[in-house]
Order: C-alpha cells, then sequence, then structure tokens
C-alpha cells in the first residue's frame, strides 16, 4: 500500500475514533437545540500557527452530517497570523457543536507539530540540511503526525520498522558487532537503506566499513560533529541526533551533516489554542 492510500484511510478511521469517543450513544446537550436550527460559525486560532488537518476536519463532519458546509480560508501549510480566521461552517446548528471537539483536537494538535517544524527549519534556513521526524509519535497518530511534519517543512525518517533498517545499539549488541549486524541487513532487504546508530569515532569508522547507507551521530559534541564529517568524507550520510532544541539546532546544521532528527516535533507538542465560535443561527 502506497503513503497516499495508507494516509487516506488513516484519516477516515482516526476521524470515525474520534466520534465514536466523543459521541459516544449521542450528544444529549446538543439534543437542548431545536432541530430546524442552523448556524454558521468560525474558527480562529489563538497565537501564530501552522495550520495542519484540514482533511480529518472534512472526514470528521462528512461522517457527522454530510448537510455541514466547510469553505476554508486558508490551506495545510498556510502560516495563521494571531485571532485568524481560517475556516467557516455551515449546517445544522447541533452538528457544528457536536463536531466541533473532535475537529479542533485534531486541528489544534496536528498544527502544533507542524508549528514547531516551520520554527526549526526556519532555523536551519540556507543551510542545506534536513530536518527529519522520528518515531516518537503520538499513539495511535503516527501517520496524522508524520504528515504534520512535511507540511511545516521537514521530512519524514522511517514511517515505522518496515521501510528501513536502523541498526541501534541493543541490535549491535544482540548481532555481535555493527559489520555483522550490516551484512544481515543486506541479506534480509537488500533494496532497504541501511542506518547504523554510533556513538562513538570507532563505531562511526566501523559502519563506514561495513558500508552503512546512513550513520546517525548520537549525542556528538558540536567539536565531535565536524571530525565525524571529515571522517565520513562522503562516504555515508550523516545524521545528527540528541540534544536537538532552539539553542543548538544551528550549530549542528553549521557543521556539515546531512540531516537532524528531533522526536520533539510530535512528542513534545504543545496543542494550539483555537476556538470555535457560532456567528449566526437560523431556522430552516
Amino acid at each position: 500500500m502506497d503513503y497516499q492510500t495508507a494516509l487516506a484511510e488513516e484519516i477516515h478511521a482516526c476521524a470515525a475514533r474520534l466520534l465514536a469517543e466523543d459521541v459516544g450513544t449521542g450528544d444529549i446537550t446538543a439534543q437542548l437545540i431545536p432541530e430546524n436550527q442552523w448556524a454558521t460559525a468560525k474558527v480562529i486560532t489563538r497565537e501564530p500557527a501552522v495550520l495542519c488537518g484540514a482533511a480529518w476536519v472534512d472526514e470528521i463532519f462528512r461522517l457527522l452530517d454530510s448537510r455541514v458546509t466547510l469553505r476554508w480560508q486558508a490551506a495545510d501549510g498556510d502560516a495563521l497570523d494571531v485571532d485568524q480566521y481560517f475556516l467557516e461552517l455551515e449546517g445544522p446548528a447541533r452538528s457544528l457543536l457536536t463536531g466541533e471537539r473532535a475537529a479542533l483536537n485534531m486541528l489544534q494538535t496536528l498544527s502544533a507539530t507542524a508549528t514547531a517544524t516551520r520554527r526549526y527549519v526556519d532555523l536551519i534556513e540556507g543551510t542545506g540540511v534536513r530536518l527529519l521526524d522520528t518515531r516518537k509519535t503520538l499513539p495511535g497518530m503516527r501517520l496524522a503526525q508524520k504528515y504534520a511534519v512535511t507540511c511545516g517543512g521537514g521530512h519524514n525518517h522511517r514511517i515505522g520498522l518496515w521501510d528501513a533498517f536502523l541498526i541501534k545499539e541493543n541490535h549491535i549488541a544482540a548481532c555481535g558487532g555493527i559489520q555483522a549486524a550490516v551484512a544481515q541487513a543486506r541479506k534480509v532487504a537488500s533494496d532497504l537503506p541501511v542506518e547504523v546508530e554510533v556513538e562513538t569515532f570507532e563505531e562511526l569508522d566501523q559502519a563506514l566499513a561495513a558500508g552503512a547507507d546512513i550513520v546517525m551521530l548520537d549525542n556528538f559534541a558540536i567539536e565531535d560533529l565536524h571530525v565525524a564529517v571529515e571522517i565520513n568524507g562522503g562516504r555515508a550520510t550523516l545524521e545528527a541526533s540528541g540534544n536537538v532544541d532552539d539553542s543548538t539546532l544551528r550549530a549542528i546544521a553549521d557543521t556539515g551533516v546531512d540531516c537532524i532528527s528531533s522526536g520533539a516535533l510530535t512528542k513534545d507538542v504543545k496543542s494550539i489554542d483555537l476556538s470555535m465560535r457560532i456567528t449566526q443561527t437560523f431556522n430552516v
């Protein structure tokens, strides 16, 4: 299954799960509103953000009530200003209120990942270094958050355990060394990239000698990253990881590594403050 097909299926399944957990057997508070009352509503952001999650919101309201119309004033990946309204909805007032929380939950979470990614991408602008995510995603939201990273200008590392090798410390120990681990990876799936995580210059030499496609430099000091780039000499793609934050990111990028990975993009997210307000009601 290709990525786009998998993402489309995940959007549908996620929307169904969100509605099931929130609505349950029925929205009893929405029943206070007359069935024939319709409304328009606007969604705004209370802080600067990069928008992400429109497809999830579309699917939530499609499943909930096809009579709801959504008019987007911004697209995924667009930068939003404080108090900017970016979505207008119209339809049965009951349905707008029933779907509100499920929709905002996805928007505020995915926009948080996209916003954090954009901030990091801006910090390394001009270096040519690619910013990568990791598998440290919120449970059940792997594809959604990885999509959000791309909306922020970042790039996806492997999606899961099946699409690339990442040989870490415990794999090396269990396999009997870096050379043995890389050799076995070539036998298991010769067409997939092989990445080795290293913590010392000795391990870097071993990974390069074994023919690793990518070497992850784990928690290397800035000066050691410079040395690692010289040792590598362009033989493998170098990925820096660990101790990545606003204060270190640019310095890491300036060492000459090819990419930087950060779990903070997906695991340390702080939801964007969004709000939906009814702007008009009328009977039909």
